[in-house]
């Protein structure tokens, strides 16, 4: 058991998926597998993945960090999820937009466009007015498609949930999260990135991204997002980072509350709410800032039973959750270093997550 998965995580370095990979996976509170391979950096110095890399979690921030502080605020009734944001952020002179609620946001299903490249122009900007202007120019812009008519993945709805926990907690979601959430699990890695402090770790400790073509340097230590890194260093859709045994704990802590463990800051019925699919646009996979499986070509493989939730990141990174079985799997490469043009993880991930299941008998 232990060789095969060991294999074939040497063959994605073999294969250039990555440069380096931490696996770490469990059942119930058990860890089954965890492994280090390769590089954390191969340019400008080579040095060696360890366990306990830090990683730029890229997209994870969605569902582990935006996601969960929406869960605990809905939880302690400072948030209402379906009262639409217009009721939320005042003043709000966006009528286009003033029906849409947290939990549109929260399924993708708002009717905002996926991205957009604020980066190039909030760069200008000194580093407070960064995070308004942004905001404002979302509102101002014109939606992709009537809300909840279509399901379209967007960056811009998790930063506008970065507003709402603001207003929400009267705190920002850096401080939030640690005290509500990441200091009370005994988290230690976990952390947003800012880009006017050191990071937490020296620099050369983390799992490097992409040699940048328009910061000019290898990005290490600081977040990859162009837009996360504009606005500050994170926002509500990127800007997370931390280590493979850091997200498998927010992982435990996820299938405990899904099963009432009163052990989770967070109860069952909170959990059961956001961790099912919504079905508010047909054909959408989506839960509440969690993905599930899709029939076809999903990067859980063929599986993780339908009571699965997951999500990855754009920097390599993924995590998937099998609630049912208990069983977590957190799977964190650097494969856009030094570029992003490799894509080759895209087939990797369902193939190491068939192994995995496999080798503990769902399959």
């Amino acid at each position: 058991m232990v060789n095969e998965i060991k294999d074939l995580l040497l063959s994605g370095l073999k294969r250039k998926v990555y440069p380096g990979a931490v696996l770490i996976a469990a059942r119930d509170s058990d860890v089954v597998f965890f492994y280090n391979v390769g590089n954390r950096s191969i340019v400008p110095t080579p040095l060696p993945m360890e366990k306990d890399t830090p990683f730029d979690l890229a997209s994870l921030t969605k569902p582990l960090a935006a996601t969960l502080a929406i869960m605990k605020l809905a939880e302690d009734g400072l948030l209402d999820i379906d009262a639409p944001i217009s009721s939320i952020i005042q003043p709000f002179p966006w009528k286009d937009k003033a029906g849409i609620t947290p939990r549109l946001l929260l399924n993708h299903s708002s009717g905002l466009a996926d991205w957009k490249p604020l980066y190039l122009n909030l760069m200008k900007l000194p580093l407070e007015e960064r995070k308004p202007a942004a905001r404002r120019i979302i509102m101002e812009g014109p939606l992709a498609s009537e809300p909840q008519s279509v399901s379209l993945y967007s960056d811009l709805g998790f930063m506008l949930l970065e507003w709402i926990i603001e207003r929400a907690s009267g705190r920002d979601l850096s401080s939030f999260l640690s005290a509500s959430l990441y200091r009370p699990l005994g988290l230690q890695s976990l952390h947003l990135d800012a880009v006017d402090r050191e990071p937490a770790y020296p620099h050369d400790a983390y799992a490097a991204t992409e040699d940048c073509p328009w910061r000019k340097q290898v990005i290490q230590g600081h977040v990859h997002d162009e837009n996360a890194y504009a606005l500050g260093g994170h926002s509500g859709h990127a800007g997370l980072f931390g280590t493979a045994s850091d997200v498998l704990t927010l992982a435990a802590m996820v299938v405990n509350a899904y099963h009432g463990d009163g052990t989770a800051p967070i109860i069952k019925k909170t959990a059961r709410g956001f961790l099912s699919r919504q079905g508010l646009v047909p054909g959408s996979t989506w839960a509440l800032g969690w993905d599930t499986p899709s029939p076809e070509g999903s990067s859980s493989g063929n599986f993780f039973s339908s009571s699965s939730i997951g999500h990855t990141g754009f920097t390599g990174t993924s995590v998937w959750i099998d609630l049912d079985r208990r069983v977590a799997v957190v799977f964190l490469t650097n494969r856009v270093h030094p570029t992003r043009s490799n894509q080759t993880i895209k087939g990797f991930r369902p193939e190491l997550h068939n192994l995995i299941m496999r080798e503990l008998g769902y399959a």
